[in-house]
């Protein structure tokens, strides 16, 4: 299968108990209703939009218990923050609308929220001190590093369940793990694994606040923590490796070159009486950076866009009064999603999100604008960047908020998408 394996990461032995197959316990776990219910306990906010204010107001007195060192907050376990929380399409039908798609298959734009409300409370429930009913961290998502599925379709009327734990923990960062499981027959069997980075912050959201160290206890969670650090190292690498900061490598010269070689039309230059000159008698056409072909059965990539705008009401607002980061990546995946099938001809399935960059908050009230690329493309496969940006009406300056990467397969293959400029 061109899909990639998604085997259940080697979670800790005493995490991988409680993965016991059947329904058993299903009904004794939490639904993510319960997760969205508990994120607005812990901070404190409000289900009213006007109450919400006056909320994040009273949170600026909670500075007093922010830890001043990392060594002052106690260390916790991969297994103190272990969650399970079930998402019952199976058991109650009446839920399964809003995660239904025209395919008859659940929408993966709703899978993403709930994976980013998951990933949050696991990073409270790591940090929890007990003698504070209310957290002072404000704990947002910084990045989602990696989302590999290896199902293609995610039926609508089987419970689903979602775990996870803290994996790596910096001074002010966690790495979340999370799996997604179906059931089917009486067990559950892998449908995706995700990998996210949440970063803590002080009440106000202004500035980076400690989080509690973790600590390993098995050679596997030694294993899991090395990764984590080693996926930290990977993302400077990647920042420091811009072509906003380095020059490209002699092999991305080689590849861009080649495409630009491919692209000249030498034979309109003739045609249209381009420019020649004489050497020794005879007439050499000089071939212009202007004229350019597209080779057969492939699209210019500025052909392969789709554009669209949001405005963010109040009900999209997560515990901390801004925009929620999962309305935001559910709706790049669909434009994402839209612009793969406006460029394959038929239906794609999501197989890999990588590198979703939350550069900055979006506020209430923003107008969202969204713009699909198809940057790249391989036999079944299509690649989609998404850059997200919000539109101030007062100044007229845009500003990036976001930029998704979402890896599409095709039912047919699709053609060779082919840059045109060099951005």
């Amino acid at each position: 299968s061109a899909y990639r394996l998604c085997a259940m990461k080697k979670l800790p032995s005493v995490l991988s108990r409680t993965l016991a197959s059947g329904t058993s316990s299903s009904s004794m776990l939490p639904d993510m209703s319960e997760v969205r219910s508990r994120l607005r306990e812990i901070v404190g906010a409000s289900t009213n939009w006007r109450d919400h204010v006056q909320a994040m107001q009273e949170r600026k007195a909670l500075h007093t218990l922010l830890a001043k060192r990392q060594e002052d907050l106690p260390p916790r376990r991969m297994k103190d923050s272990y969650l399970e929380v079930i998402l019952p399409l199976g058991s109650q039908p009446e839920i399964r609308e809003k995660y239904l798609n025209v395919h008859n298959s659940v929408r993966f734009g709703r899978i993403l929220e709930d994976l980013d409300s998951l990933g949050v409370l696991i990073c409270y429930t790591h940090t929890k001190q007990e003698m504070q009913p209310r957290s002072p961290l404000s704990i947002v998502t910084a990045l989602v590093d990696k989302i590999n599925l290896c199902k293609k379709i995610i039926y609508p009327d089987c419970d689903i369940k979602f775990t996870g734990n803290v994996s790596w923990v910096g001074k002010t960062s966690m790495e979340v793990k999370m799996h997604m499981l179906q059931l089917h027959d009486g067990d559950y069997s892998p449908v995706l694994d995700a990998t996210f980075v949440m970063v803590a912050r002080d009440p106000e959201n202004k500035r980076p606040a400690f989080v509690n160290p973790l600590v390993p206890e098995t050679p596997e969670e030694e294993e899991i923590f090395k990764q984590g650090e080693l996926n930290k190292l990977k993302r400077i690498d990647f920042s420091t490796a811009s072509l906003l900061k380095m020059a490209p490598t002699a092999e991305e010269r080689n590849i861009v070159h080649d495409i630009f070689l491919n692209t000249l039309d030498t034979r309109q230059e003739g045609e249209r009486g381009g420019k020649l000159k004489t050497y020794e008698g005879k007439k050499l056409m000089t071939v212009s950076f202007r004229s350019r072909k597209l080779p057969p059965n492939s699209v210019w990539m500025e052909d392969a866009k789709l554009k669209g705008l949001q405005i963010c009401h109040p009900q999209e607002r997560n515990i901390f009064n801004r925009i929620f980061g999962g309305f935001l990546m559910r709706k790049a995946f669909e434009l994402g999603w839209a612009t793969a099938c406006s460029y394959g001809g038929s239906r794609p399935f999501i197989v890999s999100v990588d590198d979703i960059m939350f550069q900055r908050p979006v506020e209430v009230g923003s107008l969202l604008l969204l713009s699909g690329q198809v940057c790249y493309t391989e036999k079944n496969y299509i690649q989609v960047r998404v850059h997200s940006e919000v539109y101030d009406a007062d100044t007229r300056e845009h500003q990036t908020t976001n930029i998704f990467h979402f890896t599409f397969i095709s039912e047919n293959e699709v053609p060779r998408v082919v840059p045109k400029t060099y951005g």
